[in-house]
């Protein structure tokens, strides 16, 4: 899928339709104080095999979410993702 590098739509800081880059997002390290991470952590630290059966399979797509920086306050905000098998990101 080809979307544009830059996109016009709604900023939420600037309340009204402005321009914005789009990129894509990165996955950031998963923290460790969470509550899930921290139970996994405890589960996995006494005797006994792996707590949970591994997922079997891939998906045939990922999910992508895009953040979209407003050119005229600098913030950015993130959209929901959705699948799709490539994205790439051209000048239009």
């Amino acid at each position: 899928m080809k979307m544009p590098k830059k996109k016009r739509t709604y900023c939420p800081t600037c309340r009204r339709h402005t321009p914005h880059d789009v990129s894509k997002t990165k996955k950031r390290k998963a923290s460790e104080l969470k509550a899930g991470q921290r139970q996994f952590r405890r589960v996995l630290a006494g005797y006994g095999g792996f707590p949970r059966a591994l997922p079997s399979g891939d998906k045939p797509t990922k999910k992508v979410s895009l953040k979209l920086t407003c050119t005229e306050c600098g913030k950015s905000h993130i959209i929901k993702g959705f699948r799709v098998k490539k994205l790439d990101l051209v000048e239009v």
